[in-house]
């Protein structure tokens, strides 16, 4: 219902907003933080949250961008990257399961480390992928098309299909909501309720580190503050999908529209030429309006 009222609204005070062209921009621009949130949405659902994805995203385009312009074949770039996502996540896992630390706190520990990692890795300064043919191949990840549509949306759709059949097919599926649910109970079942957080951050660092890829192939060039910030818009994805804090309620096409808000307002706000300094107020707004009508609705039910 919000994404269906604001695409209305914003469609009458800017007629340019549902022209094909727009339409696909926004749907571009969504893709990141979509492929994110759905490892977001693997976090949370445990009862769980990912605080480093931003990071991981920013190292992970670094090492990126460094292995391209160096002549790295590119299937080697995307098994490297998403090499370094997984073994993030499953650093973040062990510490959350082993090491008995808040996911909260484990995560933002990572978060301050990979932010020092990479300042020093590049040095404070953009890397460029270069100009070499293999640079433009990656480069097409982020900018190109597939017919009418752009790569990253296909990607995009693809992450979002692996990761409900994933939650609504399978074993692992049902024993992460089973886990957000109620972990004691889970763990006398049988069930090794470790693994099944190992196995959840260590999805959530390989999306963020995919996104890493897509954000910097679109560039051209990482960033040493890229990333900043995403691990905020994934959450706020999560949340207005319906996915529940708590743990154990939630879905990964719940977790799509609430990256389509975000991904609409974003854009609707740049097209009336809203202040940026403003664009954060009312995207808050919105946040806090669309979780108040769905807790809200679940209390009616």
């Amino acid at each position: 219902m919000v994404l269906l009222v604001t695409c209305v609204v914003i469609s009458i005070l800017n007629p340019r907003f549902l022209s094909p062209g727009n339409i696909l921009t926004v749907l571009r621009q969504t893709s990141i933080n979509a492929v994110i949130a759905t490892g977001m949405t693997f976090a949370i659902l445990i009862g769980g949250i990912d605080l480093s994805v931003g990071s991981v995203l920013g190292f992970s385009g670094a090492i990126a961008a460094t292995l391209i312009s160096g002549g790295t074949n590119i299937a080697v770039v995307l098994v490297v990257t998403l090499l370094i996502g997984l073994t993030v996540g499953l650093a973040n896992g062990t510490l959350i399961t082993l090491g008995r630390l808040q996911p909260f706190i484990a995560t933002l520990g990572t978060v301050t480390l990979l932010r020092g990692l990479i300042l020093v890795f590049t040095k404070g300064k953009p890397i460029s992928i270069g100009n070499t043919g293999g640079s433009k191949l990656f480069s097409s990840i982020g900018t190109g098309f597939f017919g009418p549509i752009p790569i990253p949306v296909y990607i995009m759709i693809v992450v979002i299909i692996i990761a409900y059949y994933v939650l609504n097919h399978t074993r692992m599926g049902r024993y992460i909501y089973s886990t957000g649910s109620n972990e004691e109970a889970t763990l006398y079942s049988g069930i090794k309720t470790n693994r099944v957080k190992l196995f959840v951050y260590a999805t959530s660092g390989m999306m963020a580190s995919l996104a890493g890829v897509l954000i910097t192939a679109r560039l051209g060039s990482a960033q040493p503050t890229a990333g900043a910030g995403y691990e905020l818009d994934a959450i706020a994805a999560v949340v207005l999908g319906g996915t529940s804090m708590a743990g154990g309620v939630g879905t990964i096409a719940g977790t799509a529209i609430g990256a389509l808000i975000i991904g609409v307002l974003n854009n609707s706000l740049n097209l009336m030429q809203v202040s940026s300094y403003y664009q954060d107020v009312a995207k808050g707004i919105v946040i806090l309006v669309a979780v108040l009508m769905d807790r809200k609705q679940k209390s009616s039910r």
